[in-house]
This record gives C-alpha cells, sequence and structure tokens, in this order.
C-alpha cells in the first residue's frame, strides 16, 4: 500500500519567484499555506513586531506583496552567481536566489530566481534548486535573463515552473533536461496562455507578440521581416535549443 508520507529526503519548497530587479513579481507559485490565508500569514510572523503581524488582516495578494517588498529588501542590490546562490532570512522563513544586478548597476540579467523553503530545508539544498531553475531559466531565455526578455516569454517561465515543481515537491532540478522538458511540453501545448492565471504571476494573460529584429536574445535565429508572434518565435527557439542540447 502506497504512503501518503512523503520520502524524507524529497526536497520541499513553500514558494517559488521569478523577480525583476525591483522586487516585482513577474511569475511565481505559493504552494502550501505559506502567504495562502491570514492564519498562515500571522504564524510566519510570529515573533515579529506589531507592524508585522497587522498583515494577518490582509488580502493574501497583500500578504504576498508585503512578503516580497520583505524579501526585497534583503536582496536588492546584491547580485548572486548562476551557480552561487545566495541566502537570506525573511519572517523565519529561509530564501536562496540567484541572478540580479549589483546596486546601482542596471542592464541584462537583472530578474532573480527564489526559492523559498519551509523551515527545516537544508540551505544547500534550496540553493542546488535555485541553481538548476536558473541554469533552465538562461536556457530558455538563450542566455538572456532581463526582465523584457522573461516578459515576452511568460508561457515558457510558467511552464518552467510546472515542470521544476508540483505542489510544493520538487520533481527536477538539471537545468538542461528542465529546458528539454519545457520545450518539449510546449510542443504538445500550443494554445498561449497556458497556466497564466491563478499561479501568482504579475502580468496575467498572453503574452505580447514578439518583433523580428529582437530574436530570442541572442540566439540568432535570423528572423525575417515583419513582426513574428511569439508562438511561431518559440517554435524557432525550440528547435535551435534542443539541437544544442543534443550536442552537448
Amino acid at each position: 500500500m502506497a504512503s501518503s508520507a512523503l520520502p524524507p529526503l524529497l526536497p520541499k519548497v513553500d514558494a517559488i519567484l521569478v523577480l525583476d530587479g525591483d522586487g516585482n513579481r513577474l511569475a511565481g507559485k505559493y504552494y502550501g499555506d505559506f502567504m495562502k490565508t491570514p492564519s498562515a500569514a500571522a504564524s510566519a510572523t510570529e515573533g515579529a513586531d506589531a507592524a508585522d503581524n497587522a498583515a494577518a488582516a490582509q488580502s493574501v495578494e497583500q500578504l504576498r506583496n508585503s512578503f516580497e517588498r520583505q524579501l526585497q529588501s534583503k536582496i536588492g542590490g546584491i547580485a548572486a552567481k548562476p551557480d552561487a546562490a545566495e541566502v537570506v532570512t525573511v519572517l523565519g522563513k529561509t530564501a536562496l536566489f540567484c541572478g540580479g544586478s549589483p546596486a546601482g548597476q542596471g542592464g541584462g540579467g537583472d530578474v532573480r530566481v527564489v526559492h523559498v523553503g519551509p523551515a527545516g530545508e537544508s540551505e544547500l539544498v534550496l540553493a542546488h534548486l535555485a541553481e538548476g531553475m536558473y541554469e533552465a531559466l538562461s536556457h530558455l531565455m538563450g542566455g538572456t535573463t532581463d526582465r523584457a526578455m522573461v516578459l515576452d516569454n511568460l508561457e515558457l517561465v510558467f511552464l518552467l515552473i510546472d515542470e521544476h515543481c508540483d505542489g510544493g515537491i520538487i520533481l527536477e532540478t538539471d537545468g538542461q533536461k528542465l529546458a528539454g522538458s519545457v520545450l518539449l511540453r510546449d510542443e504538445q501545448e500550443p494554445t498561449m496562455g497556458h497556466g497564466m492565471e491563478g499561479q501568482g504571476g504579475g502580468m496575467p494573460g498572453q503574452a505580447p507578440p514578439m518583433q523580428s529584429s529582437g530574436g530570442m536574445g541572442g540566439l540568432g535565429m535570423g528572423m525575417g521581416g515583419g513582426d513574428m508572434t511569439i508562438g511561431q518565435a518559440l517554435m524557432q527557439a525550440r528547435n535551435q535549443i534542443m539541437a544544442n542540447l543534443n550536442q552537448t
């Protein structure tokens, strides 16, 4: 008989967030009761000052926005290497992240991938998870993980989160495998806008059309004149990335 208990070594997270350089949520999901109900938020803020505890009376989205602002106050101005995640503690939760730009420096690479872990989860495990997802995101974005590129390809970002984690349980951590799975799944789900609602993303709806001159962030696909839809651009990107993965 299958047991309902989780295997002891199965990694678990409370939230996965993709934030821009200003801490705005571009995509993400919260799992379980974390920042889902006022009672859960009150538990998360136990031991904090009166101002923090007042957040328990806010709506779920306000609670999450408040948490993300406090998270940004800790990680803002810190650039974490793709293979060396940084750690911070917010409201008693451990958060590991990759990406970002140094203070006072804009430009590409400003998006951060953040994993928030439950109490007792190993920092090393969370770091491995953040690094794997950031690697996959970089593959899917053609090596350019800036805000504009992520917003133009939110469909892939939401698919990546789903391939990486289900219900807070981590499914896959290898960056290249994740990127390949996302592209294969996107090919099987041609309808755009899938998974864009109810997942904690900051930009609901379908991603805007891509301009042919912009390409896919350095993938060098040689698009023709005129505008190209996101679906057409993703098809070309998928073919090239899959070819690159097969050569490694």
